[in-house]
């Protein structure tokens, strides 16, 4: 049986291995082709991202950022996670306009924030709304990814969670309102199901293996991995994959309670409807086996 793999540029690890071919013998499946789930009204709740997928015979494995699995287990999805990266604090950040009059996020109560919504994105700025005393209906979320920049330099929303390297163009006219780093890890990460995970450990294994090599290859060539990426913007590309922690580490219970802090966050803020427990999806054996593979 053939192990599908989902990728999308956001996992960069996944996109290198893809694009390099580090993976032999799987099935690349385009998230992007997939769609993003349902579409949702983001001041109510977060969309399913890509997690559905995982058990409709979509794929086998993906990588994502930290939102996705939690709202694939609060949809009921038996989900396991594989690996996390390092944290990538400077990734991206809550940014004004560099005009703007707004000094701090308590300021952003009633007002509109471009986001990703689904991504790591809304745990940002949950965080942040949380850390200020606000809640997620104090604000007016905007699902917006690709324009997201645009719509902050016209002045169609007030600040944006924005990360790069699509930050790069507009960073100098742009203020940081609240740096990720203090408030989550960010780190990138791996999930699939229990029933591959515990009845495919090899080719797990060997997945794991294999996108460690990807890091490996774009920690040493920054530039050559630029090129694969697209958009067109080769030097904010490489200051993205430059500025970002390579390698695959083991789930730790750090790890752990970080998401269990934000899945708390979504449920009470309605942006979930079930709450979970995170350490459901955490197999001590998958541990075991990302040490040996990224040995």
């Amino acid at each position: 049986m053939t192990t599908r793999v989902g990728f999308f540029p956001q996992n960069n690890t996944l996109w290198v291995a893809h694009h390099r071919d580090l993976l032999p013998g799987v099935e690349w499946v385009d998230l992007n082709s997939l769609g993003r789930g349902e579409r949702v009204d983001p001041a109510r709740a977060l969309p399913s991202a890509h997690g559905d997928h995982l058990f409709d015979g979509g794929y086998d494995v993906i990588g994502t950022g930290s939102t996705p699995p939690v709202t694939a287990q609060a949809k009921g999805h038996d989900i396991v996670y594989v690996a996390v990266s390092g944290p990538r604090v400077e990734n991206g950040r809550l940014v004004v306009r560099a005009d703007s009059p707004i000094g701090s996020v308590a300021e952003l109560k009633g007002k509109r924030v471009a986001l990703g919504h689904g991504s790591w994105q809304t745990t940002l700025l949950l965080l942040a709304l949380e850390r200020a005393g606000l809640g997620w209906g104090d604000v007016v979320p905007v699902d917006a990814y690709g324009d997201a920049a645009e719509l902050l330099a016209d002045g169609a929303v007030d600040a944006w969670v924005g990360s790069y390297p699509y930050l790069t163009p507009v960073e100098s006219r742009t203020r940081t309102l609240v740096e990720t780093d203090g408030l989550f890890s960010h780190r990138s990460l791996w999930f699939t199901r229990r029933d591959f995970a515990r009845e495919r450990p090899e080719e797990l294994a060997g997945i794991v293996a294999g996108l460690q090599r990807a890091d490996r290859w774009t920690e040493a060539h920054p530039r050559e991995a630029a090129a694969l990426f697209p958009g067109g913007d080769l030097d904010a590309w490489e200051h993205a994959l430059r500025t970002r922690p390579w390698g695959l580490l083991p789930v730790s219970a750090e790890f752990v309670a970080e998401q269990q802090h934000a899945a708390d966050l979504f449920h009470a803020n309605g942006l979930v409807q079930r709450r979970i427990t995170v350490a459901d999806a955490v197999l001590p054996e998958i541990a075991d086996l990302v040490k040996a593979a990224t040995a």
